[in-house]
């Protein structure tokens, strides 16, 4: 079954055309300023040249159109004819309480996301955009909404609610929600591949460390617990999010700047996290190679601060679990940045973690970096959300 993938952004669309029978990509790409001047297309189709235009993309649809036109050219498409794309997977950001898995696309789950916009303002929209475009210009072709939170549905109440009045679950469905489940989802999967043992039989935590960094307790396949909760914000300092704070923040800022809460969430969104404490950049790499002599000292705080929330966490939920049996690290930082691995791991052999420093000094490959006397498994597993979005699609429009 061929699956195109699409994950579209308020001005971007993302995409892949995947062979879930042999787990084969066939092409993928990368829409920019949709909708604004400047419009571009990056193309790759495996085995050629990664190929670029500059074109005006007014919309989603209109991008859409563009993502036919190029899949289907005789030059460097990969397929004759649209009809050969047996079904399409949408990454959808919130699906609120509603969904607890994948789901094929009706009027009705429509009507679902349309009521979980208010949850996820700036991500729900774009999502429903790419899937209003795709089902006008590829009628008939199977639709997936694929959740971003779905995966941890399966939090008991404990690790969703939060201690505030009922009445406020009850009317607005305040909760932890948690995101990057569909990462969580794959490289929980993929630990128990490479160890060759029953998922069932793990206690895992999954580190998706990023720009956006969240960390889920896997225990027996299923998420018990996750940092990000109502919104991505919470959980460990991020990129350019604070994480955690006391919430009496909020209020303390805006009065001491004269500036209201919205203000204040935004700073905490869009100017903290490694940014805000090193005043130097949000890029890990920036911190940690191109830093000027001048910065290295801010640079290191800013790494600290972020390390230090990391084992927080995964000390956390080693204890909800009663344990833990696997530490994976994955996404852009938790890949290919050796330092951090190293700097998470480095006082945690009382659990019975103890990675190789030999074995860690790689970036984006898949590798057990445990040393033969760990008990706990420390591996590096690169995500692959697009390959869990279509193999999620495969079986939803399989049943």
């Amino acid at each position: 079954m061929k699956v195109l993938v699409i994950n579209a952004g308020s001005s971007s669309l993302k995409y892949q055309l995947i062979n879930t029978d042999n787990n084969e990509l066939l092409a993928k790409g990368l829409f920019e300023r949709i909708g604004i001047e400047g419009g571009m297309l990056t193309h790759t189709t495996t085995g050629k040249e990664k190929m670029h235009w500059d074109i005006e993309l007014e919309n989603h649809a209109k991008a859409i159109s563009v993502l036919i036109e190029t899949l289907t050219n005789k030059d460097y498409g990969v397929v004759s004819s649209m009809s050969e794309i047996d079904a399409v997977g949408h990454r959808v950001v919130h699906g609120g309480e509603s969904f607890s898995g994948s789901v094929l696309i009706t009027e009705a789950v429509m009507k679902a996301l349309d009521e979980c916009t208010e949850l996820a303002p700036l991500h729900n929209p774009p999502n429903i955009t790419g899937i209003k475009a795709c089902e006008e210009l590829m009628p008939g072709v199977p639709q997936v909404a694929v959740f971003d939170t779905a995966f941890h549905q399966t939090m008991p109440k404990e690790a969703y609610l939060y201690a505030i009045p009922m009445e406020y679950y009850d009317k607005y469905k305040i909760r932890r929600y948690g995101f990057h489940g569909t990462s969580h989802k794959f490289v929980s999967m993929r630990a128990a591949e490479m160890l060759g043992k029953p998922i069932e039989d793990l206690k895992i935590v999954t580190c998706h460390l990023g720009s956006g960094s969240s960390i889920a307790a896997v225990d027996g396949g299923k998420s018990v617990e996750t940092s990000m909760g109502f919104t991505p914000l919470a959980g460990i300092a991020m990129g350019t999010r604070s994480g955690d704070i006391d919430p009496a923040i909020v209020d303390y800022l805006a009065q001491k700047e004269g500036i209201s809460s919205a203000d204040v969430i935004n700073i905490l969104n869009k100017k903290s996290g490694v940014l805000g404490v090193s005043g130097i950049g949000s890029d890990f790499r920036d911190l940690l190679e191109n830093c000027k002599p001048e910065n290295k000292e801010k640079a290191q705080v800013a790494l600290d601060v972020f390390v230090h929330s990391v084992k927080k966490y995964i000390g956390a939920y080693a204890a909800i679990m009663g344990g833990i049996d696997v530490l994976v690290f994955t996404a852009g930082v938790g890949e290919n940045t050796v330092y951090i691995r190293e700097a998470v791991t480095e006082s945690l052999g009382f659990m019975g973690i103890k990675i190789d420093k030999e074995l860690n000094n790689v970036k984006g490959v898949e590798r057990d970096i445990s040393t033969p006397d760990a008990t706990v498994k420390t591996l590096i597993i690169p995500t692959n959300e697009e390959l869990m979005i279509a193999l999620d699609t495969k079986k939803i429009v399989n049943k």
